[in-house]
């Protein structure tokens, strides 16, 4: 047993939804560092909640509100300000786990934020160690900042002046199944986004869904270094692009939906 075995002064929220296949283990790896596990799930027919009980999580049941809004449920549950947001499909490595303890181990961290490196780990083979990686701000004092109360987006901005910190241990992100639970999330992802977000201007979807697919595969492929992978590599950025695609192809399919919807009411005040 270490010197910083005990968990910290931290409440982990998780997000859930029918996710019997990793929730276990999420949860066995964020007990490392929290002093308490809060599962906010919206509506799971699997064996999901019986699991996060049977761990010792508090279960939230909550219908559900949108990507930001339900973050802010697991926000508001915590008995802690200081939080650990994590999705569940990611695993708090052992390295991470102490180093969050050590910051704890004399009080409360010297700043209110703190991002770590997100680790894809494949369905098949090793963790892609050496490329892929993206920091996520998951560690932070709820009275400094909050999770936006946004349907799409569930990531914060840092106002100016805030001091953010950087620790070197990992998060193993087990994202996907398989090629087909990529694309059905691309999918979703994409009707969220076009949704939610601020609708383009009908040029620029045209312009997008006619020249943006080969970009978004660039992206993808060569700058994020999705190339690594082989094969592997590039299929994920095959769809990774197209489910950006989407986005820009649904929010076209919105502008053409308006204009019929105006040009019908035009033709029915005609009419009366």
């Amino acid at each position: 047993m270490t010197q910083f075995a005990q968990p910290a002064p931290v409440t982990c929220y998780i997000r859930t939804q029918n996710e019997e296949r990793m929730i276990g283990r999420v949860i066995e790896a964020a007990k490392a560092v929290a002093d308490e596990i809060v599962v906010v799930d919206s509506g799971s027919i699997d064996r999901t909640i019986e699991i996060a009980e049977s761990l010792g999580a508090r279960v939230v049941r909550q219908p559900w509100l949108g990507n930001g809004p339900q973050k802010r449920v697991g926000e508001d549950a915590a008995k802690h300000d200081w939080l650990l947001d994590l999705d569940a499909d990611e695993i708090i490595t052992p390295k991470l786990a102490e180093e969050i303890r050590q910051l704890f181990a004399n009080g409360e961290p010297p700043k209110p934020i703190y991002e770590f490196k997100l680790i894809t780990a494949p369905p098949v083979g090793e963790p892609w160690w050496d490329f892929l990686h993206a920091y996520r701000r998951k560690l932070y004092d709820r009275r400094v900042i909050r999770i936006p109360d946004h349907k799409a987006w569930d990531q914060f901005t840092v106002p100016a002046g805030v001091p953010i910190g950087r620790l070197k241990g990992d998060v193993l992100h087990y994202s996907f199944r398989d090629f087909a639970h990529v694309a059905e999330k691309m999918n979703k992802v994409s009707t969220v986004r076009s949704r939610e977000s601020k609708l383009k201007a009908r040029w620029q979807t045209e312009v997008r869904v006619w020249f943006g697919l080969p970009f978004y595969f660039f992206k993808h492929f060569i700058m994020r270094g999705l190339w690594r992978g082989g094969t592997y590599g590039v299929v994920l950025s095959a769809l990774a692009a197209h489910g950006r695609w989407l986005r820009d192809a649904k929010m076209y399919e919105i502008h053409l939906n308006r204009e019929a919807e105006t040009k019908k009411a035009a033709r029915d005040q005609q009419a009366a």
